[in-house]
């Protein structure tokens, strides 16, 4: 599908929804200080079967690729089906999980049907992930040896995710970054969500000149490929296509959660069009990329 076609290519005009991050689970087993998708308007999850139907419909609409996201996503009863079902259809496969729940049978149901996984790792500090939430001050030896242990996987790519905030805003993570070597390293500036993080989030807000410095300092890491890609609080307001638990569409740009109708109710069209997703913006942010083995959609880098 070339970038005119899926910018276009629905009814009316409507974007092809071609990448979609699924925060399928609203529930998670950590406490992050400054989580933006603590879900707390989100009355319910889909059972199995629709669950599944929400991937067949996007699948059938044309969406390449889909992210399953929390909270945490590990803890859905039915997320190995879904994952494989995800891949059977055709779709690229990511993870976006804490790592605490990728263990045992689990984690061999899970791999296989895998593309992509993404770590949530926050700081080198064991004490600073800690402060952030992000377990015990044991957590990040767990990271290391949770990803040292998924780099043995020939066809799986690896991702890490920080989010910059206050308490970890002069950490270096170089070192551990060089020792990790992931595929893309994803960090975003903690951005305040109402309804989400409002009452605790605004000790840990940082301007954009200090998350530029936060960039600016790992830059060096660009010319062995593990440079950070960078996303601020205008990346991050209204340009990714969220679907929620309940299988509807939602945006942050008006500073808080707006959710569509069900696209198992209105189908996926109607739902994009209510979502107003800022298709500009997410290209802007280089959200197409070669996620895909023998993808021509973009460099890679988004």
């Amino acid at each position: 599908m070339t970038r005119a076609d899926w910018m276009s290519g629905g009814p009316g005009g409507v974007p092809v929804p071609i990448n979609v991050s699924w925060h399928l689970w609203p529930d998670c087993n950590l406490k992050c200080t400054y989580c933006y998708a603590t879900f707390r308007d989100i009355p319910g999850t889909l059972p199995e079967g629709q669950a599944v139907e929400v991937l067949d419909r996007l699948r059938a609409a044309g969406t390449e690729k889909v992210t399953f996201v929390g909270g945490e996503p590990l803890l859905c009863p039915h997320i190995g089906r879904l994952v494989r079902h995800a891949k059977d259809i055709g779709l690229v496969t990511m993870l976006v999980t804490n790592g605490s729940k990728l263990v045992g049978r689990l984690r061999d149901e899970l791999l296989p049907h895998l593309d992509w996984v993404s770590l949530s790792i926050d700081a080198s500090d064991p004490a600073i992930m800690e402060a952030m939430g992000r377990g015990n001050r044991k957590f990040l030896g767990y990271c290391v040896r949770c990803w040292e242990d998924l780099a043995e996987v020939p066809h799986l790519r690896l991702k890490v995710n920080t989010v910059v905030t206050r308490l970890n805003l002069e950490d270096d993570m170089r070192p551990l970054m060089r020792r990790l070597r992931p595929k893309r390293w994803k960090v975003f500036q903690v951005l305040p969500v109402r309804g989400q993080n409002d009452g605790v989030v605004a000790p840990l807000l940082i301007s954009s000149a200090e998350f530029q410095r936060y960039v600016e300092r790992h830059r060096e890491l660009d010319a062995e490929g593990l440079g950070p890609v960078a996303e601020d609080n205008r990346d991050l307001t209204g340009t990714y296509l969220m679907l929620d638990a309940l299988g509807r569409f939602f945006s942050n740009r008006t500073g808080e959660h707006v959710y569509t109708e069900s696209l198992l109710d209105v189908g996926v069209w109607e739902a994009v069009r209510q979502v107003d997703w800022d298709v500009s913006g997410f290209l802007g942010r280089r959200g197409v990329y070669a996620w895909g083995a023998e993808s021509d959609a973009g460099d890679g880098s988004g």
